[in-house]
């Protein structure tokens, strides 16, 4: 299986062979690229890591509960994401500090395909589009305390973890964050490791 970059090349090679010009497989956008994708990828995830030191600090009866749970199901070997399955709580902790932190606000910029009428407003063809993320992640209408650190927004009255429709810190659809499974995986990992280990 290849991975991206020589994907890329290979696609570039292609059309260096038919005498494209003007194509998408250049070396300045695989720079590009390559720097998006490892921007978007650390700082997100060293971000979302300060929010939940920050965070248990400020809760210490929240980070307690966390590391009650990873004494009993983890103990003293290391977190592996298979775990995370039988940790609801420590898994709604997670989730609540990405929702509270709003570690990405805005969305990518979109544009219109077609004119359109959006609740009364016209918005022509062709025009930007910048999704704000913040108004689902605070919206007083699907969330409980939308203005406060309430990791009980993803459980149920059993204390089981719950989804929920209004939590989008990837985004929704087809614009969804490429790197949304890596980055949950990274963040359970680093920060039942972290809790595992410091109580801050």
């Amino acid at each position: 299986q290849r991975n991206f970059i020589e994907s890329f090349l290979i696609r570039q090679k292609q059309e260096n062979m038919k005498m494209t010009h003007g194509g998408f497989f250049h070396n300045g956008n695989l720079i590009g690229l390559v720097d998006d994708l490892f921007s978007a990828g650390t700082d997100t995830t060293a971000n979302t890591l300060r929010w939940a030191i920050l965070l248990m600090m400020k809760y210490p009866d929240i980070q307690r509960k966390v590391q009650e749970e990873i004494a009993k199901e983890i103990g003293d070997t290391q977190p592996r994401t298979d775990h995370r399955a039988k940790m609801p709580y420590t898994d709604a902790v997670i989730h609540e500090i990405q929702r509270f932190g709003d570690i990405v606000p805005t969305n990518l910029p979109h544009a219109t395909t077609m004119d359109v009428t959006l609740k009364g407003f016209f918005i022509p063809k062709g025009s930007r589009i910048i999704p704000l993320l913040t108004s689902v992640l605070h919206d007083e209408s699907q969330w409980e305390k939308p203005h406060e650190f309430y990791p009980e927004h993803f459980l149920d009255s059993e204390g089981k973890f719950v989804k929920r429709a209004a939590f989008m810190p990837f985004s929704a659809g087809q614009r969804v964050c490429a790197g949304e499974t890596l980055a949950k995986m990274e963040l359970f990992l680093f920060f039942t490791s972290l809790l595992q280990k410091f109580t801050f």
